[in-house]
């Protein structure tokens, strides 16, 4: 035992010194020092990895200049070769996984050497990247590429990229700059007061609040008077904003966030090294920007004018929606100023839809077989079902006539009877086969179609029958069962071309010979309307009761050729309003 205890002490006496190994038998060695630096500093530790140097101190600012300047989500490292003699040289790979999906990849050296038979690496700034010097820091630059427009289908600009100021206010400063600042700012954007401006701050108190972004003639118009205030600072950007803002108003900034991403196009970036007054020294890494190409959506800015001109003189609030009924495609969503103070309606609101659902009554009836276009039917100025009388407007009445004419003249009290013959899931179903209660996922837009719930009592089904009852649409519900009528096929709605629409809850196909006589008696009703003139169109007018019954939205429904639309006019009392304003668009489109 003697001669061994001898032999191991002579052994370890030998390799220190031979500089081999520390004289502590079990101290970790150069390359376990090396993976416990390059794991400290993957990890963010920033303290542990500097300790491990000869220079703890210099080494953590270093450490943690280079982590706050590049911000990486993760750094993957690969220890290459680490010697065994000190000084032991080491090589490594550092790949540094920064935002965006960024990887910033590079091989490293370092030196390691024993303090008091303690191995230590030498601290020098190009531990991190042999391009870092003494007295450097490293710094991420962003080069944002060339944005590119938002298109119609036409080829024509929507949304461009401009140059835009933020004004940003220190809410400390509210009080003292809140006056003069929104009596600058109020003629351009009648929503900013001076208490909006000292509520905005205090709500977002102690970061900077934005008061508004300007585009640059606005910002030009207003900073002799805003510049000098106290407590502001401005910030350039580049924004997609609207070629005409007044255009689509509710479509616009839908589509703006859902392309934003991709019109911006992908970064460059560079990875530079500055000296001590953030001067660029060197560059370490770059990757080019890729400017993106030109988003086209569906629309067109000539629907999308005639639609808003053709309501302008309504004075509630007023919508129209139109659509290609051969692919879907969104051409124009239109409304008046006091339907944008409400938001999307012409999207997303649910309104009765009156007589324009006898379209999807006539189907049902059609396609089981209880009526055809040329069947006499009763037409009385009132009939009760189940004790609930059921009244014609203004209580006329036609005797027996062809179904075809009942539709056109908008018989309530014959639908009313049809709904009554057909089973609880009639209408509900027939309205699914022509779009109205379907669920479409379109990129860029939100929309709803309508519901139309299965009746839960004779009374309630009869009263679907004429669209009152349970039964609600939107005006792009509308337009899409237009649509089908027109093309024979639910015409799933697209706005981005090359974004495909998910559409779920859709129907069945309707037979050939229900269409035919659905288009054939959508056009007796334009006869006898103010589209009289237009002989392309086919439709179907609406008065629509909501609250007690003594006020009325005005609907027309229709298509002309390989257009669909609906028009809504709120409150209007009666569907003569629609039908004219249904004309002002179709004639302003040329």
């Amino acid at each position: 035992m003697r001669v061994l205890r001898g032999l191991v002490v002579g052994v370890v006496a030998v390799l220190c010194a031979s500089g081999l190994a520390g004289c502590s038998l079990f101290a970790d060695g150069p390359r376990e020092i090396t993976d416990q630096f390059l794991a400290a500093l993957a990890s963010g530790d920033t303290a542990a990895a500097a300790a491990l140097t000869d220079a703890p101190e210099s080494a953590k600012a270093t450490l943690d200049q280079a982590r706050a300047a590049l911000e990486p989500e993760r750094i993957d490292h690969t220890v290459e070769h680490v010697g065994q003699a000190s000084p032991a040289a080491a090589r490594y790979r550092l790949d540094w996984r920064l935002p965006r999906g960024r990887v910033w990849s590079y091989t490293a050296d370092a030196e390691l050497y024993t303090v008091d038979d303690v191995w230590k690496v030498r601290w020098l700034p190009s531990v991190v990247h042999p391009g870092l010097a003494v007295r450097q820091q490293l710094a991420l630059r962003v080069e944002t590429p060339r944005q590119a427009p938002v298109l119609d289908r036409d080829g024509q600009a929507l949304l461009e990229p401009e140059t835009v100021v933020a004004v940003l206010l220190d809410p400390a400063q509210a009080a003292a700059t809140a006056g003069p600042l929104a009596a600058a700012l109020n003629p351009i954007d009648a929503s900013i007061t001076e208490q909006s401006i000292v509520d905005g701050a205090n709500a977002v108190r102690p970061k900077a609040y934005s008061v508004v972004t300007l585009r640059q003639a606005d910002y030009l118009k207003v900073k002799q008077a805003i510049y000098e205030l106290p407590g502001l600072r401005f910030s350039e950007q580049r924004r997609l904003l609207p070629v005409d803002a007044s255009l689509a108003e509710q479509v616009l900034p839908s589509i703006r966030s859902t392309v934003e991403e991709q019109v911006a196009g992908n970064a460059g970036w560079r990875v530079v090294t500055t000296d001590s007054g953030g001067g660029e020294v060197a560059e370490l890494h770059a990757q080019e920007a890729k400017p993106a190409d030109a988003v086209t959506t569906t629309l067109s800015r000539r629907v999308q004018a005639a639609g808003e001109k053709a309501l302008e003189p309504v004075p509630g609030a007023a919508m129209i929606v139109a659509l290609q009924p051969s692919t879907g495609e969104l051409l124009a969503v239109a409304q008046n100023a006091p339907a944008d103070q409400q938001g999307a309606i012409a999207l997303t609101g649910r309104y009765p839809p009156g007589s324009t659902f006898k379209i999807v009554t006539a189907a049902a009836g059609l396609g089981a077989g209880k009526v055809r276009a040329d069947t006499p039917v009763d037409c009385p100025a009132t009939t009760v079902v189940d004790g609930r009388l059921i009244p014609n407007n203004d209580r006329f009445a036609l005797g027996t006539v062809p179904l075809s004419q009942a539709f056109a003249q908008s018989c309530n009290t014959t639908f009313a009877r049809l709904s009554t013959d057909l089973p609880a899931m009639a209408l509900t179903d027939s309205a699914r086969d022509l779009g109205l209660g379907a669920d479409f996922v379109i990129p860029g837009l939100t929309t709803i179609t309508g519901s139309v719930p299965p009746a839960g009592s004779i009374v309630q089904q009869a009263e679907n029958g004429f669209g009152q009852g349970t039964v609600l649409a939107s005006p792009f519900g509308m337009a899409v069962v237009a649509g089908t009528v027109a093309s024979g096929r639910i015409p799933v709605p697209s706005l981005l071309r090359g974004a495909a629409t998910e559409a779920k809850n859709l129907g069945a196909p309707v037979r050939p010979e229900v269409l035919d006589a659905l288009r054939g008696m959508m056009r007796e009703v334009v006869t006898g309307t103010a589209l009289r003139d237009l002989p392309e169109v086919r439709g179907k007018t609406g008065t629509a009761q909501y609250g007690d019954g003594s006020n009325a939205h005005g609907w027309f429904v229709g298509y002309s050729g390989d257009l669909a639309f609906a028009v809504l006019l709120t409150g209007a009392g009666s569907s003569g309003l629609a039908v004219e304003a249904a004309h002002r668009f179709l004639t302003g489109l040329g």
